[in-house]
């Protein structure tokens, strides 16, 4: 066992479920109310006081943003109960994926952190991402930048043994992505467009049940580290790549330690070493279902938990009680 699978292990795995469950129950109670930034507030509270009553000494390595951008869980921010004492965890985090679907009750909403031992998951600024993502099972680099939409189609096709037309593409339904949506459904390509929820758009190529093959397309970089992190503890290929609007951006890339602003990312530069994914629904979806009431004060959770090192995948369903 290496250091960082014992570091980890004092930080036990259902820990970080607790964590996501304490996130979703708190933006639960804010579904189809309209109100964005409320439900996120709620959950970044939520999941920042459990945070803190964890033996552990953490840093916030992608959060809610900079320091002068956010009140909680902001980038650099310490968490735990044990600092200066407890392991050193780097932690990726996302205390509501998935706002406006939230505010609209829609589907695929979660709350959703990854942690690794210090110094194993990028810093990633807060800029665009350009990503593609599959499940396991398929050769190396089978999905790559330097291929065409139509080439990377046509070789996850040629190893599933199927037509392209009979590969199904998640997409994030955004204007930016018109063009690549044509070029998709020209292929003859089923596309499933998804209105919010790239880390789950990126998870589902790993499950069959789902029928995604392949995600492709834009999204932030912070979920690009999350979506990487649950790959390696599944399977699965990853490439990302920044992509930046303007100089500010870049700025801030070098700000944060990103030196080669072309880099092509795999998943082990975005998540390296031993590394545990967890996951609450918040709505249901594709990967869970979501926070439901129950007669008595009776709340229900579905979470995930995955890790790295053993390959373990748990699933978790609570009960809990309100107040």
């Amino acid at each position: 066992m290496t250091n960082s699978s014992s570091n980890l292990d004092r930080v036990l795995v259902l820990e970080m479920v607790r964590v996501t469950e304490a996130a979703a129950i708190a933006a639960a109670k804010l579904i189809g109310r309209g109100d964005e930034k409320a439900a996120d507030a709620a959950a970044v509270e939520a999941m920042r006081a459990a945070f803190n009553t964890l033996y552990m000494d953490g840093t916030v390595v992608i959060g809610e943003g900079e320091r002068d951008e956010a009140p909680m869980l902001y980038i650099g921010e310490k968490v735990g109960a044990a600092p200066g004492k407890g392991p050193k965890i780097d932690i990726a985090l996302d205390p509501l994926e998935g706002t406006t679907i939230t505010a609209k009750a829609g589907p695929n909403a979660l709350a959703v952190l990854a942690i690794a031992e210090e110094g194993c998951l990028l810093n990633a600024p807060d800029v665009y991402m350009d990503k593609l993502a599959v499940g396991p099972g398929y050769s190396p680099d089978i999905v790559n930048f330097d291929n065409s939409v139509r080439e990377n189609v046509e070789a996850v096709a040629r190893e599933k043994g199927v037509a392209p037309a009979d590969i199904i593409v998640c997409v994030l339904d955004r204007p930016r992505h018109e063009a690549l949506i044509a070029e998709l459904r020209a292929i003859g390509c089923g596309v499933a467009l998804i209105p919010d929820g790239d880390v789950a758009g990126v998870i589902a190529t790993t499950n069959p049940e789902t029928n995604i093959d392949i995600y492709m397309g834009s999204g932030g970089a912070p979920e690009g580290v999350l979506a990487a992190a649950a790959l390696r503890c599944v399977g699965g290929q990853f490439k990302g790549r920044l992509l930046f609007r303007n100089d500010d951006e870049r700025q801030r890339a070098r700000k944060w330690g990103i030196e080669n602003l072309d880099r092509v990312y795999d998943l082990q530069d975005l998540a390296k070493g031993d590394v545990i994914f967890a996951a609450t629904g918040v709505t249901d979806g594709s990967l869970l279902r979501g926070v439901k009431h129950r007669r008595g004060g009776i709340l229900t959770t579905e979470s995930i938990v995955m890790r790295a090192s053993s390959g373990t995948v748990r699933w978790v369903k609570g009960e809990h009680r309100e107040g």
